[in-house]
């Protein structure tokens, strides 16, 4: 795990999901053609490119490591963090009324939550 990637995904997640709340709080759906959207849209992309990254090298670190932790919830958490991103990304596309927002500010939302997650595999107290 690399904490300082770790940090700044979470801060970003975050920083969507608000974003992605005020759009549903002004029914604003979500469709690439306005500039809101598309700012989301790039934020959201560079989260998951973010995520992989992180991805890879938890993949490299645990499968390297001789930690005590329990490698198939580690990765299984890795590679489930870099799915719901996309999977939600996609949802909120093609749901065309507010809840799109909505639906992409809990995927942003648990992010952060499956990174806590992955810090407490990795430090051995889960």
């Amino acid at each position: 795990m690399i904490q300082v990637l770790a940090t700044a995904l979470t801060v970003v997640a975050l920083a969507a999901a608000v974003w992605a709340l005020a759009l549903a709080v002004l029914d604003r759906p979500i469709t690439l053609r306005t500039k809101p959207t598309l700012g989301l849209a790039a934020v959201v992309l560079l989260l998951e490119a973010g995520l992989l990254a992180q991805a890879v090298a938890g993949a490299v670190a645990v499968l390297g490591s001789d930690r005590e932790l329990d490698r198939a919830t580690f990765l299984g958490y890795l590679v489930g963090v870099a799915v719901v991103l996309p999977l939600g990304a996609v949802w909120s596309v093609a749901e065309r009324s507010r809840w799109g927002a909505g639906v992409l500010a809990v995927t942003c939302l648990s992010v952060p939550v499956m990174i806590l997650r992955l810090d407490q595999l990795w430090a051995g107290r889960g």
